[in-house]
């Protein structure tokens, strides 16, 4: 029987005149991250990799499971090989996997089965969902809310690297099943991103549109 302990809340606040500021500011660096799919080989340091991640890791999970794991991935060969096996699930995807639907949800986006970032780009994150774990027995434990636990701190993780000036793109070709065996995870571990980071190319366009207003995100009861 796990005993139940707490700790004195390590809290900061910010003063009451500051906190519309502060939010509007966040708001106003959040507008600018885009989704970038031309890449840069300028060197990003490892120290802002693990700080983003370090940043990831302090998101809330069911039961506290931290249900997690991040391979961070910057061998060019080993990049090499996961655009290998990317492209080979997009090129099926584009072919007719997909359905007309999808693949006209996608038109405005310019994208297709060609993923040349996952090299270019000098850092590839591949972020597993763990379905269970061990406990510090050795027995096998079931994981809960894992999907949004590890969507969550995804989230945190692509806002800390955006902080960081740096640029990201969320990655999902699927099956994405080669991505265990490449970067040696076990079976209880499902991929559910391939986060792609680094900094614009010179000259980097984007697709052209917009987000949905707050009245069409929000409701206030």
């Amino acid at each position: 029987m796990n005993v139940y302990a707490t700790m004195p809340l390590a809290f900061e606040g910010c003063p009451e005149d500051e906190r519309q500021a502060r939010a509007e500011a966040f708001l106003t660096t959040m507008r600018k991250r885009r989704t970038v799919r031309d890449y840069s080989d300028r060197p990003v340091p490892r120290e802002l990799i693990e700080a983003a991640v370090r940043t990831a890791g302090t998101a809330p999970s069911g039961a506290n499971q931290q249900p997690w794991a991040f391979v961070c991935i910057s061998d060019p060969e080993l990049k090499r090989k996961i655009r290998e096996g990317a492209e080979e699930e997009e090129r099926a995807f584009y072919a007719g996997r997909a359905g007309e639907e999808w693949l006209d949800a996608l038109s405005h986006l310019g994208t297709d089965e060609n993923k040349p970032f996952l090299e270019s780009a000098p850092w590839l994150i591949a972020i597993f969902a763990q379905r269970w774990g061990h406990d510090a027995q050795g027995r096998k434990v079931k994981h809960y809310y894992v999907p949004e636990s590890v969507g969550i701190a995804a989230g945190f993780l692509i806002a800390s690297l955006h902080q960081a000036g740096l640029a990201t793109l969320t990655h999902t070709p699927a099956p994405m099943n080669f991505l265990n065996q490449l970067c040696g995870r076990p079976d209880n571990e499902k991929a559910l991103i391939l986060l792609v980071v680094g900094y614009p190319a010179e000259g980097c366009v984007v697709p052209a549109i917009g987000k949905k207003p707050l009245e069409e995100i929000a409701s206030f009861l």
